[in-house]
């Protein structure tokens, strides 16, 4: 049996996420510390290329700092994951569910948070013991997508991910979501304010 407890207190009073995605070192490093400063505490990195794992690595050590805990995103390999925790990573991300990344991740003290996009899915990660799971891509599933899910999954956590930003994600807060992650909004100051009222 495997689980994914630790993001009950990985998560806990903090519904926002921000993703950066190929941002560079620099970059990543300046809109992680935008979100911390908003007071979103958990940032993700996508790993796709060696410029990513350096930049999670960077971004991982500013967190240290601030007592902030960063994952590695687009995990869909056994082989990142030993690459994310080297990197300094808490957790990883995945799009979609691989039982072996897991179990890799948990084998190396990483928090998994596997994607799924239908109710068969999350039957499969719920037999696997895990209790959180990333609901993507979040906006082409709808924010009824996480009404629907309460009914027959109420021991799930869901966060949101995909396509969301200050426009749309009180919605799929309110619909069910425990978490939503926003990206490109942070580098947007008119969605900024909307960003921290939520926060409030």
């Amino acid at each position: 049996m495997t689980t994914n407890p630790s993001f009950d207190d990985l998560f806990a009073g903090r519904p926002l996420m921000a993703i950066f995605r190929g941002m560079g070192v620099e970059r990543s490093v300046e809109l992680a510390n935008t979100a911390w400063d908003l007071g979103i505490e958990v940032v993700e990195l996508p790993i796709q290329r060696d410029e990513d794992v350096e930049a999670l690595a960077a971004v991982a050590e500013a967190g240290r700092a601030r007592g902030a805990r960063v994952g590695a995103g687009t995990v869909v390999a056994v082989e990142q994951v030993e690459v994310a925790a080297s990197a300094g990573a808490s957790f990883v991300v995945s799009p979609g569910l691989d039982a072996a990344v897991v179990r890799a991740a948990l084998a190396a003290g990483l928090a998994p948070l596997p994607g799924v996009a239908t109710p068969t899915e999350v039957m499969a990660a719920q037999a696997l013991g895990l209790t959180w799971l990333k609901a993507f891509p979040a906006a082409s599933l709808g924010a009824g997508w996480f009404r629907a899910m309460r009914g027959p999954f109420p021991g799930i956590s869901f966060v949101a991910t995909g396509g969301l930003d200050a426009g749309n994600v009180g919605s799929f807060l309110e619909a069910g979501a425990r978490v939503a992650a926003v990206g490109s909004a942070l580098e947007d100051p008119d969605q900024l304010p909307r960003l921290a009222a939520l926060l409030r």
